[in-house]
């Protein structure tokens, strides 16, 4: 009993140890893409820094100069660091869909385009549905749908984004195009300017002709 229950705790001690790690890589990356020039990083309370079992601290570093505590962090600062911390969990095991509702309320349009930028580069395999009320989200989307009240009525207008797929797209229609053009058939000569060349150099064969039978013809006596 007690072996299995030893087997047992060294393989939870081998997960958690493989969750931190990747947890910690995508956690560090993500902030640092959030907000250019940080770092990020889970480390253990404990003294030799190595065991996870007792509990983890969220560090954060602008350029080389790692932070005391939290609280030095703006209102935005501590959003976005939030944010990251969720979305590495999220990206431990990624699922084909999420749903983000104003996770940009709080921050200014350059953050709220890395969030875009963020979203594009580590979760190319998932689809976001991101509610959000800046134009900064819009310009990574493929579709925006807004809505607005009209007569006291809420609508829906469902308009294409400038997104990375949408471009993709766009690029290979216009390689299709112009491959069908290049491909296509030109347009046959007239007839009668392919006859009209083949009379001149049959003409041509002609005078060279009668020049060589003159050449080798004897040469006239004159009395």
């Amino acid at each position: 009993m007690m072996s299995v229950i030893e087997e047992l705790d060294v393989k939870k001690n081998e997960a958690l140890q493989t969750t931190w790690v990747k947890v910690n890589r995508d956690f560090g990356s993500i902030f640092s893409t959030l907000l250019p020039g940080t770092s990020a990083k889970l480390e253990p309370v404990s003294e030799g820094g190595e065991s996870v079992l007792e509990g983890l601290e969220v560090k954060v570093a602008f350029g080389k100069v790692w932070k005391e505590t939290l609280t030095e962090l703006s209102g935005g600062q501590r959003s976005l660091l939030a944010l990251s911390l969720i979305l590495a969990l999220l990206l431990f095991k990624p699922a084909p869909m999420y749903i983000l509702d104003e996770v940009d309320a709080a921050l200014d349009l350059s953050h709220t385009q890395n969030i875009g930028a963020m979203l594009r580069t580590h979760f190319s395999h998932s689809q976001f549905i991101v509610v959000s009320l800046k134009e900064g989200m819009f310009n990574n989307a493929n579709v925006i749908f807004r809505t607005k009240f009209v007569d006291g009525v809420s609508t829906v207008a469902r308009t294409l984004g400038n997104g990375p797929q949408l471009k993709q797209l766009q690029q290979q229609k216009q390689q299709q195009q112009a491959t069908s053009s290049s491909s296509a058939v030109e347009p046959a000569e007239p007839k009668g300017a392919k006859d009209k060349d083949g009379g001149q150099r049959k003409r041509g064969k002609t005078t060279k002709k009668a020049a060589a039978d003159r050449e080798n013809a004897e040469p006239e006596m004159v009395a």
